[in-house]
């Protein structure tokens, strides 16, 4: 059809752990045959899904299976997953920067990509260089590169280091003008990562604006990753859900939102770093669970008059002044609802983190959230400049559901509006 920018079909991509190419001559010769001839891929009947919470002996793993669907002209597709699922690969595949072991695309248009810090730029060029290069690359020419220059600069908010080597910029700087660049430089498709992250609040919603305009008023196509689901909803049309490298959901973008927060609950509010994931070198998360007032765990339901604890238990390895520990708290939507970090007790009786094992207790208040279900990510950070785990990216979750409970209150409503649900006095004089 005329109107369909990215047709995908079949597509899927088979991956040998710790492996470039299949680790023999004899199987990379066996592949390469089968190829030739038209043939299936010998090798791709082994694959497993993409499972990185099983362990397993096989070495092949399908990163992307089946993978089939469509983006019209000037849609927005929202892509989203856990961390694993399959997005970043799937981007990749569509930028041309590896290729699928299965399967074909069809694309119309060019494709402007921007899929992590470091990708799309000459290190040794300057950011001058280095708009000019990009926009050749996609078949513009000097003129009409020098048309946008001005606002490439302005929108990135470079132009003091335009002529500066952007080996020289930080990561921020450095998404600035890789953005700027993929957004003005009017490719048919733009392609962006979580990379977006690594700017800061104002910037994420400068991008966001920008997309939003590409797309409604140019007609241009965009495929979008993101962990913050406010961002996917308020930008995109379309969603797309992936999990264990298969599609779990695709269609109208709240559909998708919705399956993608019930769907990866499992309703599970006690987790155990069984795998041993997230280590870092500060800071090895253990677990990560919710209590009730005796220290017992909970099970995933509460009552909203419950005194509830928050309980996070891990090994310190390296202790930091700035190492802080906490968790964020979203609702059902994905609306971030507050931040919390062990700092945040009056300064002089911070609990005093140690080299080894600690184990953190958070009391909720009675009555702080409203019925719902609601979704708690583990976070660390150096004082929040450098995250070693960062709610929205590459957090551990647990999550629970609050149900209406008995108040001092005879009229107490059980499904009032709103998120909080404090229970307050009033007085009359």
């Amino acid at each position: 059809m005329s109107d369909i920018a990215i047709k995908v079909e079949d597509l899927g991509k088979l991956y040998r752990l710790g492996e470039v190419g299949t680790g023999t001559i004899s199987h990379d010769l066996n592949r390469w045959f089968a190829k030739v001839r038209g043939k299936e891929d010998p090798f791709s009947k082994v694959g497993e899904i993409n499972d990185r919470t099983v362990k397993s002996d096989n070495d092949y793993v399908w990163a992307l299976k089946d993978i089939n669907f469509e983006v019209k002209q000037g849609e927005v597709l929202g892509i989203i997953g856990r961390n694993g699922a399959g997005k970043s690969t799937l981007l990749k595949i569509l930028s041309k920067v590896t290729t699928p072991s299965t399967g074909e695309i069809k694309i119309k248009g060019r494709i402007a990509s921007l899929l992590e810090v470091g990708t799309g730029f000459h290190p040794e060029l300057t950011g001058k260089e280095n708009i000019f290069l990009n926009g050749a690359i996609l078949g513009m020419t000097k003129k009409e590169i020098q048309n946008k220059f001005d606002e490439i600069v302005d929108f990135a908010g470079v132009e003091r280091y335009i002529d500066t080597p952007v080996k020289r910029y930080s990561s921020g700087m450095y998404v600035r003008l890789a953005f700027a660049v993929a957004a003005f430089l009017e490719p048919e498709i733009l392609i962006v990562d979580e990379v977006l992250a690594v700017g800061d609040t104002e910037f994420q919603k400068k991008c966001l604006g920008r997309m939003k305009q590409v797309s409604t008023d140019e007609g241009r196509t965009i495929l979008f990753v993101s962990h913050q689901i406010n961002a996917i909803k308020t930008l995109c049309s379309q969603g797309l859900l992936l999990r264990n490298g298969l599609i779990h959901g695709f269609g109208e973008i709240q559909d998708v939102v919705t399956k993608y927060l019930v769907s990866d609950s499992d309703n599970n509010s006690y987790w155990n770093n069984s795998n041993s994931q997230y280590a870092d070198k500060l800071f090895i998360p253990e677990k990560f669970y919710l209590t009730d007032e005796n220290l017992n765990s909970l099970q995933a339901s509460v009552e909203n008059n419950e005194k509830v604890a928050v309980v996070i238990e891990g090994q310190i390895k390296q202790l930091e002044p700035d190492l802080t520990i906490g968790f964020s708290i979203y609702n059902s939507e994905g609306e971030l609802i507050y931040w919390s970090y062990h700092t945040d007790t009056a300064q002089e009786k911070w609990p005093q983190l140690k080299v080894g094992y600690n184990k953190l207790v958070c009391w909720l208040p009675e009555h702080f959230l409203n019925e719902g279900e609601y979704r708690l990510e583990l976070m660390t950070s150096l004082h929040f400049k450098e995250w070693i785990l960062q709610p929205g990216v590459n957090a551990p979750i647990i999550y629970y559901k609050i149900k209406g409970g008995l108040s001092e209150s005879p009229y107490w409503m059980m499904g009032r509006p709103g998120i909080c649900a404090p229970v307050l006095k009033y007085q009359i004089f």
